[in-house]
Formats: structure tokens, sequence, C-alpha cells
């Protein structure tokens, strides 16, 4: 098995992170499809490659792509003014989970942030998704907050 390779995203990309979140159940019922949904993910992938603390990335082995995840570098005041790594959506197509992949990943990217100063690396994680819970804790993450999200009208 060769090593993880990891990249930025290209527009050429978008259609594999759509099929990974729409072969995920709790994805595929948070995120119904809308019509428009092309045009709104290409417009999300324009804001995120045009922003140098943000970055939509592909992992690929032997020359195919095996995982997505998005990686933000978050200012703030708050811990002395200390930087935040976030990690996003951190998927891994099904015939390829249980590898190794997805711990390879994470692990590049808290590498990443620690590269970049970072005080805390987070993410968040579904309450529905306990297997991915036990991952992150395995990881080294620990459950610290309660989120809360709002919809807007």
């Amino acid at each position: 098995m060769s090593a993880l390779i990891i990249r930025d995203a290209t527009l050429d990309d978008l259609q594999f992170i759509a099929a990974l979140g729409d072969a995920d159940e709790v994805t595929a019922a948070r995120d119904p499809l809308r019509k428009d949904h092309a045009v709104q993910m290409r417009d999300g992938f324009m804001a995120i490659t045009s922003d140098p603390n943000h970055r939509l990335l592909i992992a690929e082995r032997n020359g195919g792509r095996v995982g997505s995840f998005q990686l933000s570098f978050i200012p703030g005041v708050s811990r002395r003014g200390a930087w935040r790594g976030q990690i996003e959506s951190v998927r891994v197509a099904a015939e390829f989970r249980s590898q190794g992949i997805g711990e390879e990943m994470v692990r590049w990217a808290i590498a990443q942030c620690e590269a970049r100063d970072c005080c805390i690396v987070q993410l968040t994680s579904d309450r529905q998704r306990e297997a991915a819970h036990r991952f992150y804790e395995r990881l080294g993450f620990e459950p610290s907050h309660t989120g809360f999200k709002l919809k807007p009208d």
C-alpha cells in the first residue's frame, strides 16, 4: 500500500466531495439536495480557495481519491490572541474505511495546525456519530463543549 497523499482540492474534485456527503446517512438527512447545490458548492469552493486561512483537501492513495476534509485557521482574541485550527467534514469513501486513512488525514491536519502555531485544534462531530467520537478520542481529542446551531429563515 502506498503512502497517503494530501493535496488541495480542485474544481474537478467537487463531484467526489459531493458523493462522499451523499453517501453519508447523517449528512444526507441534514443537507437535502437542492436544485442549485452545484452552484452553492462552487461558490463555497471559490470562497475557501481564495482565503489562505482555509483549505479544502483531498486524500489520495495509489493514484485514486479516498477521502476529503476541510482545514481552517481561525484568529481570535481569546486565549491571548492565539489561533485555532478547525477540522471539518472528515470523510473517507466507504470502500477505504478501517484502513487508517482517516487517522492519517487527521494527524496530517494536526501537524499543519502545529506548524501554524495554533494553540488548539478543534472539530465538531454530530452527536449521532458514536463511532466517530471514539475515533477522535483515540486520537487525543476530548469532548469539551456543547454546540448550538441556528438555521436562519
